[in-house]
């Protein structure tokens, strides 16, 4: 009967050591996933952000052979693509991102003027091109949040929390979308 009572004195501590190594080992692991998986995502915004880098020059120099004189549109298009592949943190490369699209939104009211650069087949191949970047930018932005969003609530929730910030893990930033992006779109008839 002592030996029983010594087993279970030595095996219940160890048994609750032992869990809590596991249940520690199993949330790192889980955390480590998370966290792969936002790196991931952040690649796949990157991988489609290069492509749109790539097609700017291109586009920059079709609108220009036509709109030569359109120079502050050109010279912005090409700083702002510059800054934003040099941006290190989502924040920054958020923000200049945002600037970048809406300057070629600009790019192209700018093609609107004329009709020979609308028709050019090398233009709206280019322009087509752009568009489906565009939609893959979205969708990569779409998962690239979602994985944060699961990697920060996962570091946030309690009993994690206590050990997350001891193991290092800290939240990460979603990719947002600039104030003047979230307003209504005013739509006037009359003009």
């Amino acid at each position: 009967m002592p030996i029983l009572i010594i087993l279970c004195l030595i095996g219940l501590p160890l048994t609750v050591i032992i869990g809590g190594l596991l249940f520690i080992v199993g949330l790192y692991n889980g955390l480590v996933r998370a966290k792969v998986l936002v790196d991931e995502a952040w690649s796949g915004i990157d991988v489609q952000l290069k492509r749109r880098y790539d097609l700017i020059p291109n586009l920059v120099e079709t609108v220009k052979g036509y709109a030569s004189h359109e120079k502050s549109t050109f010279e912005e298009v090409t700083k702002l693509r510059s800054m934003a592949m040099q941006a290190t943190d989502v924040a920054e490369k958020s923000k200049l991102e945002n600037q970048l699209t809406n300057t070629l939104k600009s790019l192209f009211a700018v093609a609107e003027n004329y009709p020979e650069l609308k028709a050019n087949e090398n233009f709206l191949n280019l322009q087509g091109t752009l568009n489906e970047i565009e939609t893959e930018i979205q969708g990569a932005r779409r998962y690239y949040n979602g994985a944060v969003r699961d990697f920060n609530t996962k570091i946030m929730v309690f009993p994690n929390n206590l050990i997350a910030g001891m193991l290092g893990f800290t939240a990460r930033e979603f990719f947002e979308a600039e104030e003047g992006e979230r307003e209504n779109v005013k739509v006037d008839f009359k003009s």
